[in-house]
């Protein structure tokens, strides 16, 4: 799964993008070829100076005088135009390049004549991105790198001050994964020489009347029109008061009920927050601190490595800072059986790749465990699974009025509910299965709960009122409520990760949020302390994660009469989708190539991720991984590997690489830090 598309959209967006999934394919092309390089002498040939190594994040200028942060533990070193930071483990690179050139193209042609003139992968696609940040001029530039490679390579071209300023992000995946947030140490304030970002810090919000409220829900509408997503809806709060709840689209494409303020989503990793707000509610009893360690309140809790298992604290497990990588895939794939019990179980066979509070790295299992350990403390003698709900209900959802919201599948899915939806083969937008977004039932304190916009602004009220009920009775203690936005982890220098909330401070106000994402649901919620003001935003579409992101710059700009990027950042972003998809289909086989189908053993099995049977109707090959099953496509890589490529709606882009293992046949699937291998049954 690829992660350089987060990487890059710190490196030239305000708010990082959501990764684009493999798309569709068709007939198979030959990739296109690689752009050549300008025939110059290029720097990389001429004797290497010594590398600086950082000792701490440092503020540094690249040859043209532009502004960036060296990130802690990095090396740097200045070669000509090429200013290259080298991460620790080596084989990872972010190389800032200025040159003088006639366009985008030309530019990045040099960039590579300067950093690395023999690079060998083809360019994928170009791709736009908003202006903003005082460049101009964004192109985001995509090479097809083959999954053996275990590395991604992107470009990104801008202009100011009559210069290009290239970054070329050379990077392996678990690099990628697992040092992002120095990505956005370095890159999040890459700005050009004598800019100074827009600030709206001791300005006073704007009334949020009839017109300014038209405006948003003009851009919210422009989003459905620009990617497809088929309903979205918004609630607003100012002041104390509801402003806005409605919506805009329908529940479901080829059906008349539109979607409003009442219409209910899974809000995904929104669910964290709340699950939070229990474990305050448990601290205000005196039942737990934030400093209990974990392991005397839930004896079975356990991580692979017993010396971090020791040392984890209640807020350790909901604070992104433990150096537990990101590990979903087995609760993805198994999840068909799994209970809260079993996925604790899970987590004892997971290694932390960092040290404590050293990188920030989200872990979804770990949220979960948190959830679990809550409900064990507040109803000891219950199941794991029905004490975490309990617990929710009683020091969550009932005290707060939240009457629609539930964990409670069949009941999320009756009555006014979105449908979710994803693109298939043609990017054409459609109903997509629920069988995938099942994977939240045994992880739901991570992710699993199912609202509205209106339940959810009596969430957020609570929050701007630092813990006080509508009535104004107190509901929790306010140094209890705000020690969750307390940082406890670095995501950029601006931004900070919380107990499941993020706390941002780019724009001289500070904004604390969290998104969500499963498969069809994307969601955003948000709320301005200083300024009384509070958002909530679900979709009911993949492709709605470009939509929520980019509503928080929307929001500060019609709060404050900001600069207008968001419009023409969201046409980019849009735009960068579909081109995407299409350059991704051009190398995608569908039906899959008959000669790679015949390679297919009928049975393959992984011991962390089961078994995948592989049935053949016609021409149209089917992977069944039991919890859920994808048509598939083949995909000829940059290497000459072939990979069987998932191509049904909402799943689509998860590559499986043929080869061989023991003389067997074997298919193999990477996250960014982790490789399973499926040997043929």
């Amino acid at each position: 799964m690829r992660r350089l598309c987060l990487l890059l959209l710190i490196a030239c967006s305000s708010k990082p993008k959501a990764t684009v999934p493999a798309p569709p394919s068709g007939a198979v092309e030959e990739p296109p070829p690689a752009k050549p390089v300008a025939k110059v002498d290029p720097v990389s040939e001429a004797p290497k100076p010594a590398a600086e190594t950082i000792a701490a994040d440092t503020p540094k200028t690249t040859v043209a005088g532009n502004t960036f942060i060296a990130p802690a533990g990095w090396s740097l070193v200045v070669r000509g135009q090429a200013t290259i930071l080298t991460a620790p483990e080596g084989d990872s690179h972010i190389a800032i390049i200025d040159v003088k050139a006639k366009d985008a193209d030309n530019a990045v042609a040099l960039a590579w004549a300067a950093y690395n003139p023999n690079n060998k992968w083809p360019l994928k696609v170009t791709t736009p991105s908003g202006d903003k940040d005082g460049w101009t001029q964004v192109h985001v530039y995509s090479y097809d790198t083959p999954p053996n490679e275990k590395r991604d390579l992107t470009a990104v071209a801008r202009f100011a001050n009559e210069m290009w300023t290239v970054v070329i992000l050379d990077v392996s995946d678990a690099v990628a994964d697992k040092r992002r947030t120095q990505f956005g140490i370095a890159l999040g304030k890459l700005l050009p020489k004598g800019y100074q970002r827009e600030s709206f810090a001791g300005k006073k919000a704007n009334v949020l009347d009839k017109a300014r409220i038209a405006e948003l829900g003009k851009f919210i509408e422009s989003g459905e029109k620009l990617i497809g997503v088929p309903g979205v809806s918004v609630g607003i709060i100012q002041n104390g008061k509801v402003v806005f709840a409605g919506g805009f689209g329908v529940r479901e494409l080829g059906k008349p009920a539109k979607v409003d303020g009442d219409t209910k989503y899974i809000v995904a990793s929104n669910t964290k927050a709340l699950t939070t707000l229990m474990l305050a509610k448990l601290v205000d009893e005196k039942k737990l601190t934030w400093d209990t360690v974990v392991t005397s309140l839930l004896p079975q809790f356990k991580l692979g490595d017993a010396d971090t298992t020791s040392k984890v604290l209640v807020k350790h497990l909901i604070c992104a800072c433990t150096g537990m990588p990101r590990q979903d895939m087995e609760m993805i794939f198994e999840f068909g059986k799994l209970t809260p019990d079993g996925a604790l179980a899970v987590l004892g066979t997971m290694q932390p790749t960092t040290k404590f509070g050293e990188l920030y790295q989200y872990s979804n299992p770990l949220a979960a465990a948190a959830g679990f350990m809550g409900g064990h403390v507040a109803f000891p003698k219950l199941e794991l699974g029905k004490a975490y709900d309990e617990a929710m209900r009683t020091r969550v959802f009932d005290p707060l009025g939240m009457k629609a919201t539930t964990f409670d599948f069949k009941r999320g899915q009756q009555g006014n509910t979105a449908t979710p939806h994803g693109t298939d083969i043609d990017n054409k937008m459609m109903p997509a299965g629920r069988d995938l977004d099942k994977v939240v039932i045994p992880m739901r304190p991570a992710g699993g709960a199912w609202s509205s916009v209106r339940d959810m602004l009596k969430y957020v009220q609570m929050e701007l009122a630092e813990g006080k009920l509508p009535n104004g009775k107190p509901y929790i203690a306010k140094d209890t409520l705000l020690a969750r936005r307390a940082p406890q982890v670095v995501v950029t220098k601006d931004i900070a990760y919380g107990m499941g909330l993020m706390i941002d401070n780019r724009f001289g106000t500070t904004v604390v949020s969290h998104g969500g994402d499963v498969m069809g649901f994307h969601s955003d919620m948000m709320w301005l302390p200083e300024h009384g003001v509070g958002v909530v935003i679900l979709t009911n579409g993949d492709g709605g994660q470009i939509i929520r992101s980019i509503f928080k710059r929307k929001l500060l700009e019609v709060l404050f009469d900001g600069k207008p990027e968001a419009d023409n950042d969201l046409a980019a972003q849009a735009k960068s989708l579909v081109d995407g998809y299409a350059a991704e289909r051009k190398l995608l086989t569908v039906p899959p190539a008959a000669d790679e189908v015949q390679k297919l053993a009928p049975n393959y099995v992984n011991e962390a991720l089961g078994e995948i049977k592989v049935t053949k109707t016609g021409g149209k090959v089917v992977f069944d991984f039991g919890e859920w099953k994808s048509d598939v496509a083949t995909k000829k890589n940059a290497d000459n590997t072939t990979s069987f490529v998932t191509i049904s709606p909402g799943i689509m882009g998860l590559p499986f690489v043929v080869g061989t293992r023991d003389g067997k046949r074997s298919l193999i699937f990477r996250d960014a830090q982790h490789e399973y291998v499926f040997i043929e049954k």
